[in-house]
């Protein structure tokens, strides 16, 4: 007798959990379903004499959340600006990366706009390693738009590495190099 009951019981709980399940599916439907009208025709009155249709005009429906409603799940406003989706410049972003590119990248964050390199000693130079710190600045392809940090070192005679001073010029003709790779990048673009 308890086995038959407490076998009833557990067809009972599974009944009521397919139901809910089938509930909760149907309410995530119909809330989907509900996003996808028009959602921008506004109810202006009652009908006049004569009239059988409702009158509506085109334009943004009232909310308790503003212009436009609640958007959960993004929308036309939602734009990027420029049509990128980083938040610098797409030109000085991708002319940085090139040009830095023979060393070992440790981080870049296109929505910063930083690029660090990790330490390169060059072929040609093994007794010294170099690191570089590239920053976009802003949104515009500007000549201050782009800000470079070159940093040196040289094994002492006890093995590690000490910072020496880099050659004067060094930061400005890497954000030379960099302010001409993106200007070609821009003048291809738009020759497209």
């Amino acid at each position: 007798m308890q086995t038959m009951q407490s076998g009833r019981g557990t067809r009972t709980r599974r009944r009521l959990a397919r139901a809910s399940a089938a509930g909760l599916a149907a309410a995530v439907a119909l809330t989907a379903l509900a996003g996808c009208g028009e959602g921008r025709t506004k109810w202006l009155g009652d009908r006049t004499e004569g009239e059988s249709t409702p009158v509506y005009r085109e334009d943004e429906r009232e909310s308790i959340f503003g212009p436009g409603g609640l958007n959960l799940f993004g929308g036309e406003d939602e734009r990027p600006v420029e049509g990128t989706g980083i938040g610098v410049n797409s030109f000085l972003w991708r002319a940085s990366l090139d040009t830095v590119s023979f060393m070992p990248l440790a981080s870049a964050d296109p929505f910063g706009g930083v690029i660090i390199t990790d330490w390169h000693s060059p072929p040609a130079a093994p007794n010294e390693r170099f690191k570089m710190s590239v920053y976009i600045i802003g949104r515009s392809l500007r000549a201050d738009g782009v800000r470079v940090a070159v940093f040196r070192q040289v094994p002492d005679g006890s093995g590690t590495w000490r910072d020496v001073p880099v050659p004067e010029g060094t930061n400005v003709q890497i954000e030379d190099a960099i302010l001409t790779k993106a200007r070609q990048l821009r003048h291809e673009t738009l020759e497209q």
